[in-house]
């Protein structure tokens, strides 16, 4: 639905996004995340028509967004950053000026004008001047304005910044529900909203995509298997010697921490992909003599791995898809 091969944007010397590239399949909501500064707004402003790019190329619904720019905007819903409302209409009244603008057949307007206020849960308030809206109320309207054409491809920017916590559980969940009839960009740096909402992530960095994938992926590639934290007293640096000897154990190490005991230390496992040598560490542990004050099992987050592939001084060096199983890591990242 949605192809963007080697897109590039450079402002007088400094580019803001370089190569980047990816796609998302029909139906598929894609989290495009980054720190602020990366490049996902002038991504999201280049495939919804907003900017021309230097140089590469983005398809959408089959149509290329430089040379097909009105087709394109007619299969989309753009909703940026600061959605682009009409503060002294009510928020049907702008619905239905938008389907208009969008190109709705004016028999078809009424219901589609229905459906998008229904689906953004805007009854209540459809009479409502919209400067007399709340701001979770006014990104509904947003999100709204987007759908309201029924378009095949839609493109969040931001959707929930500047939201409560209630707010934003209704904005992730009205975004869940349009997957699968409409195909989804997310752009956003804040992590629960991609591992909540979005089936595949690309992460970008520097102007550069530097992963894409599902985030179990992700985790399971950039991390390997799981692992295990201990809570011990006694002799660790032996302990340590012990457990970095036993099959599907790639690294033990001893945890300075504060947070417990004088006499207690934290040591940190990281166990092979596939491997459960949980039970030779306890007993390995409690064979040596020391005190196993508590053992819990420990997984790479989303956060990991979003650390690990923005904090490297240099973009990481991607990995072809064709060299992974389920995985795909490539090359590119741009600048919010």
């Amino acid at each position: 639905m949605i192809e963007v091969e080697h897109l590039s944007k450079i402002y007088g010397s400094t580019p803001a996004i370089q190569d980047v590239t990816f796609e998302v399949e029909p139906g598929e909501i894609l989290g495009f995340l980054g720190p602020n500064g990366a490049g996902k707004t002038t991504t999201m402003r280049i495939l919804a028509g907003y900017l021309p790019a230097t140089s590469g190329s983005a398809r959408i619904a089959g149509y290329d967004v430089h040379e097909n720019s009105l087709a394109v905007r007619q299969r989309i819903g753009y909703l940026p950053e600061i959605p682009p409302l009409y503060p002294e209409m009510t928020v049907e009244g702008f619905l239905h000026f938008v389907g208009r603008i969008k190109g709705v057949a004016a028999g078809d307007r009424p219901n589609r004008v229905k459906q998008a206020i229904e689906r953004c849960n805007l009854s209540e308030k459809s009479n409502v001047l919209i400067r007399k809206l709340s701001k979770g109320f006014r990104q509904r309207v947003g999100i709204a304005q987007a759908i309201v054409h029924d378009p095949p491809a839609i493109i969040l920017d931001e959707p929930t910044v500047g939201l409560d916590p209630r707010q934003i559980i209704d904005v992730r969940n009205l975004i869940k529900s349009l997957a699968g009839e409409h195909t989804i960009i997310l752009s956003t740096h804040i992590l629960p909203e991609v591992s909540m909402t979005c089936s595949r992530v690309a992460i970008i960095n520097q102007g550069r995509i530097v992963a894409t994938n599902s985030p179990e992926n992700l985790m399971a590639q950039l991390f390997g298997g799981t692992g295990y934290e201990l809570e011990v007293d006694g002799d660790v640096v032996q302990l340590q010697k012990l457990l970095q000897i036993l099959p599907g154990v790639c690294l033990v190490e001893i945890v300075p921490t504060q947070e417990l005991p004088p006499s207690r230390s934290l040591i940190r496992i990281v166990s092979a992909p596939g491997a459960e040598p949980g039970r030779d560490i306890a007993a390995v542990t409690t064979g040596a003599g020391l005190g196993l004050h508590e053992m819990r099992r420990t997984r790479a987050t989303l956060e990991d791995v979003f650390l690990k592939l923005t904090t490297q001084e240099q973009p990481a060096t991607p990995v072809e898809h064709q060299d992974l199983e389920e995985s795909e890591v490539t090359d590119s990242a741009p600048t919010s």
